[in-house]
């Protein structure tokens, strides 16, 4: 296939390149404020007054981004078009003490972090990323990104029984190397002010995780591929974060004030402050509202005219596990994104849900599938259910198809990532 008819290429690489830069929830939001700023964004202190401005705007918190643009024209119950996200992928997370060891070993105590697959850790080149909390009450990004760490596996010799079905002890068995001699307390956060040209004494507090350092790549004999880690969900946060830089860039005003929601702790269950489940989309959406001279009534209003598309990741049919997936329903990488629907609303969408979505995309001019979990193999669930019962506004679950979810590397269709961002795009945008 030749690349120069692939237009498609460059939106792959740039996800490639987001990912790469973004090994933590703190990086990504970095990174997509970055984004953001360069299109005219201008970030928001919750703590400060807000005006009533048009344009772009945007609230950082923690690993958590709200940014919305408010075209010329909008008036205090002008309807909102979001789309929902969340910065947070499965990995090791560095406790509180984290310098431990055995027999001669320095190792790094971790916590496993939601529903990750750990296998897909073992004898894997690992490096340290997220924020350390300094004396002041700032925060800095760290990131190490080279081969620091490793958990490593028990050789076959010693475990003949290790095909037969690998077990493994989340507390004795998931503990990296990195280093031999005696364990002293402080050794880890010393490196990483090192590192970060930070003092050691300087830092009180840190969120502290793994990351492979492998980098994103191309897969396949035609390049079909993108095999990469944390495409869920950072590869929903790059098409929501494309999507609104280029409403606003645009030569048209949105009919409607489009929305990005990134929030943190999806994959373990969104109570916290930065998480769907807390208050922070709802009061971001409220204060836009008052700032534009709204009441309550307009709140209520705007609120009755909101739609959300829920963008997370879900799963393509498996070739050697077909049997483990709906017969009837079989997404395939670069055949657009899917439409998930569960009747027991672990996924929000409805019927008129899947009206608005084959719209956009029919806008859009892209293919999209149906997606929905075999009777026998219970679906996760997604900010979908939560974002519509806390806020009582329309929402449908969509994402991309991928394979190897919860892994260490994912792999998604190389054209999937940009006929998302075109579905988000018209949906938002028009």
């Amino acid at each position: 296939m030749n690349d120069a008819a692939r237009p498609d290429l460059a939106h792959a690489e740039d996800l490639m390149s987001f990912l790469a830069a973004s090994p933590s929830p703190y990086h990504a939001v970095a990174n997509a404020a970055a984004r953001l700023e360069k299109a005219g964004f201008q970030q928001l202190a919750e703590t400060d007054a807000w005006d009533s401005g048009t344009g772009g705007r945007y609230v950082l918190r923690g690993g958590a981004l709200i940014a919305w643009y408010v075209p010329e024209g909008a008036t205090a119950a002008t309807p909102f078009r979001i789309t929902g996200a969340h910065t947070d992928s499965p990995n090791l997370r560095v406790k509180p003490n984290p310098d431990t060891g055995s027999q001669g070993w320095r190792q790094v105590a971790v916590e496993i972090y939601g529903g990750t697959l750990l296998n897909t850790w073992l004898d894997r080149d690992l490096g340290l990323s997220g924020r350390l909390s300094l004396k002041d009450g700032t925060t800095r990004l760290v990131k190490v990104d080279r081969a620091l760490l490793r958990v490593p596996q028990l050789a076959v010799h010693l475990d003949r029984q290790a095909n037969e079905g690998l077990k493994l002890d989340r507390q004795r068995h998931m503990t990296p190397i990195w280093g031999l001699g005696d364990v002293h307390e402080g050794d880890l956060i010393r490196f990483l002010g090192e590192e970060a040209d930070i003092p050691a004494g300087e830092i009180i507090g840190w969120d502290l995780m793994a990351h492979s350092v492998e980098a994103p790549s191309f897969l396949g004999r035609d390049r079909e591929f993108i095999a990469g880690p944390r495409m869920d969900n950072l590869l929903s946060v790059h098409s929501g974060t494309t999507a609104l830089t280029t409403i606003a860039e645009g030569p048209d005003e949105p009919p409607y004030i489009p929305v990005l929601a990134a929030f943190d702790h999806e994959e373990n269950g969104s109570q916290s402050d930065t998480g769907a489940q807390g208050p922070l989309l709802g009061s971001v959406l409220e204060r836009s509202v008052f700032a534009r001279g709204g009441s309550l009534e307009d709140r209520a209003r705007a609120y009755a005219g909101t739609v959300c598309f829920s963008s997370d990741t879900g799963h393509a049919v498996h070739p050697n596990y077909a049997e483990r997936h709906e017969p009837g329903h079989h997404p395939l990488p670069n055949g657009g994104p899917i439409l998930k629907v569960n009747v027991n609303q672990r996924y929000s969408t409805d019927g008129r849900g899947r009206a608005l979505f084959a719209a956009a995309c029919e806008r859009a001019g892209v293919p999209w599938q149906n997606f929905v979990s075999n009777n026998d193999v219970p679906c996760g669930t997604t900010i979908g259910p939560i974002t519509a019962a806390r806020h009582g506004i329309t929402t449908v679950d969509i994402g991309v198809a991928i394979l190897s979810m919860h892994s260490a590397r994912e792999l998604c269709g190389v054209n999937d990532p940009a006929l998302l961002t075109g579905c988000l795009s018209a949906f938002m945008g028009s």
